[in-house]
C-alpha cells in the first residue's frame, strides 16, 4: 500500500481534464497520478513541467534518457511503465531494454547519439554535472536546445523517481519489472 491513498473518481474538474488528456484511452490512471491528485497544485505543477509535449529529441532519444534516469534511480515504478507503454513504440527490444538497467554506456545495442545520451544521465546521477568529455561527445550529436531538453529531462524524472520511491507506489498490474543482471 502507498503512502498516501490515492484518489479515487470522481477528480475535480481540472484533475479529471488532466487525467483524460494524458492517459492512453482504456487504461485508469496511474498510481502515482492519483496519488498526486491528493494535492491539486503539486498535481498541475507536475504537468505543467511535464515535458509531456513532443520537444526536441526523438521519442526514442527520450525514452532513453527516461528509461536510463529512472532505472539508475532504482524507480522501477515510473521505468516500468515507460517500458510497458513506449519500449516496443521505439523499438527497444530485450538488449535495450536490459541495457537501461543494466548496461554500460556504451553498450553496443545503443546508436552513438544514444550512447551519448546514456553517458549524459549516468553522469548527472552519479556526479551532479556534466563532464567535459561527456559534453564533448553529446554535443557531437546535440544541438543547445536539445542539450537543455536533455538535462531537464533527467531532473524531471529524478523528481518523478524521488515521488515514486518516497510514496512507495506499488507497481501498476501491466508494467514491466526491472531485468535480472
Amino acid at each position: 500500500m502507498p503512502r498516501i491513498e490515492p484518489a479515487s473518481p470522481p477528480y475535480e474538474p481540472a484533475i479529471d481534464e488532466a487525467l483524460g488528456r494524458i492517459m492512453p484511452p482504456g487504461l485508469d490512471p496511474l498510481v502515482l497520478f492519483r496519488t498526486m491528485a491528493r494535492n491539486p497544485r503539486v498535481f498541475a505543477k507536475m504537468f505543467a513541467g511535464g515535458l509531456l509535449d513532443k520537444g526536441a529529441i526523438s521519442l526514442r532519444q527520450r525514452e532513453v534518457v527516461i528509461d536510463r534516469t529512472t532505472a539508475r534511480l532504482g524507480c522501477e515504478y515510473e521505468w516500468g511503465v515507460h517500458i510497458a507503454l513506449f519500449a516496443a513504440k521505439v523499438g527497444f527490444g530485450p538488449a535495450e531494454i536490459a541495457a537501461t538497467v543494466h548496461g554500460a554506456a556504451d553498450a553496443a545495442c545503443w546508436a552513438a547519439d544514444e550512447q551519448a545520451l546514456v553517458a549524459v544521465v549516468d553522469d548527472l546521477v552519479d556526479r551532479r554535472t556534466i563532464g567535459d568529455a561527456t559534453w564533448t561527445r553529446a554535443h557531437e550529436h546535440f544541438d543547445e536546445a536539445q542539450m537543455l531538453e536533455v538535462i531537464a529531462l533527467v531532473g524531471y524524472y529524478h523528481t518523478i523517481s524521488f515521488l515514486c520511491r518516497g510514496l512507495d507506489l506499488p507497481p501498476e498490474s501491466y508494467a514491466a519489472r526491472f531485468p535480472n543482471a
